[in-house]
């Protein structure tokens, strides 16, 4: 663990190292990605009724395959919307249109939820660069997930999705930093990991 203080710095760092190795993946490489989580996360969410998910960039797994495939599940899929200021995600139901939202990220074009829509869903599948073994994400550094799980039920399994090396041993972590459940990695598929008590 890096020593007190240090966390922002090291998150930083690492943040670096991670979207390179992410920005060299070919474009052969990403889709096969992108497949293998979309068929594992398809798989393991079967009979699910409500999930949030979100829509991948290029640099993200899933990548032109999400969340077009958990539109197959027949499931409510609630996805993010970026605010216009603040730090707590906004939801609306995924039907199918698309639009650029602020950073330049897709969202949904329906009616907005709220922040407190979250609530409602069972499954929460968010974006990471990494994941340690107890469960604590890096993510890009915005905040907004951080933020925005503090609205997902207790009992909400929430998974990361990770390209194949993003799972590591330990990653700075900071007192607002919300760890995962599970985690879905294209050669891993679907793994649960210890929840903390």
């Amino acid at each position: 663990m890096a020593a007190p203080g240090a966390p922002v710095p090291a998150k930083a760092a690492l943040r670096r190292r991670l979207l390179a190795r992410r920005r060299a993946l070919g474009p052969e490489e990403s889709r096969a990605a992108a497949d293998a989580v979309a068929g594992a996360l398809v798989r393991a969410l079967a009979g699910v009724r409500t999930l949030a998910a979100f829509v991948p960039d290029p640099t993200e797994p899933g990548h032109g395959r999400l969340p077009g495939a958990l539109a197959t599940l027949g499931a409510r899929v609630l996805l993010p919307v970026v605010p216009p200021a603040g730090r707590e995600l906004d939801w609306a139901v995924d039907t199918g249109r698309l639009a650029p939202g602020r950073f330049g990220l897709l969202e949904p074009v329906g009616p907005r939820l709220g922040a407190g829509a979250l609530g409602d869903a069972d499954i929460v599948v968010v974006p990471a660069l990494a994941v340690d073994r107890a469960g604590m994400r890096l993510g890009r550094g915005g905040g907004y997930y951080d933020t925005s799980l503090a609205h997902a039920r207790p009992d909400a399994v929430v998974v990361a999705l990770l390209f194949d090396g993003e799972r590591v041993d330990e990653l700075p972590a900071e007192p607002h930093d919300r760890p995962v459940t599970a985690v879905v990695t294209p050669s891993g598929g679907w793994q649960d990991l210890p929840r903390r008590s």
